[in-house]
């Protein structure tokens, strides 16, 4: 699955020259959390977030009148508050390198470029709802973990018993075990009950880590 699958296309932007307030309010009003910062030609030039704003703001207990914190306020462009080294992403990225980038660069949100123009933004919520999907966390069925060896052929042993009983794996996902030595297998199946799935389970030498029943 590539970003552009899932990403969020035209984004909302703003200019350099946009105040302070209007940023914030767009960004409420929008109830997105950063905003990407082009210039007259739609080039990106840099990108802003919530925290970058509020930081900027004045502090309640300030001794200044409303009239001169407006005055303050308004005077407070995006400009000198923007990230101007912008980390961003090809559309055709996979949303794997997407997540990784996002983590090393302790981001919630990248620019997403076609061609040297933004098309869209992907962002931490986003692969949160893919999360879910790759879970079947939207899914009735019964939801099992189990560690096994981390050895070729495991999975298929796996997927080829439940397949024999009839059930639908609705959902499956590898994960690492507790030591290199070992994976943890979370899956969801339809069509089968827990006793069956224990059954299976032990019958392949795995370790049942965890089974219920999810609506």
């Amino acid at each position: 699955m590539l970003v552009k699958e899932r990403m969020s296309r035209h984004p909302i932007t703003i200019r350099p020259d946009t105040p302070l307030n209007e940023a914030l309010r767009i960004m409420r009003d929008e109830k997105v959390r950063r905003l990407p910062v082009v210039d007259k030609a739609g080039t990106l030039v840099g990108i802003v977030l919530e925290k970058d704003l509020l930081y900027a703001s004045p502090s309640p207990a300030t001794s200044l009148s409303v009239y001169e914190l407006n005055y303050l306020v308004s005077r407070i462009k995006v400009e000198g508050l923007m990230t101007r080294d912008v980390v961003t992403v090809a559309e055709d990225c996979s949303l794997e390198e997407a997540a990784r980038i996002m983590a090393d660069n302790n981001i919630g949100g990248l620019p997403v470029m076609r061609d040297g123009t933004l098309v869209g933004m992907i962002t931490e919520s986003d692969l949160f709802k893919v999360f879910l999907e790759l879970l079947g966390a939207r899914d009735w069925g019964i939801r099992v973990t189990v560690r096994v060896p981390d050895q070729r052929g495991m999975l298929a042993r796996l997927a080829q018993a439940i397949s024999t009983t009839g059930a639908d794996i609705v959902a499956l996902s590898t994960f690492w075990g507790d030591d290199p030595s070992n994976r943890e297998i979370v899956i969801k199946v339809q069509g089968i009950d827990q006793q069956e799935m224990r059954r299976i389970v032990d019958s392949l030498g795995a370790v049942l880590v965890d089974i219920r029943e999810t609506q």
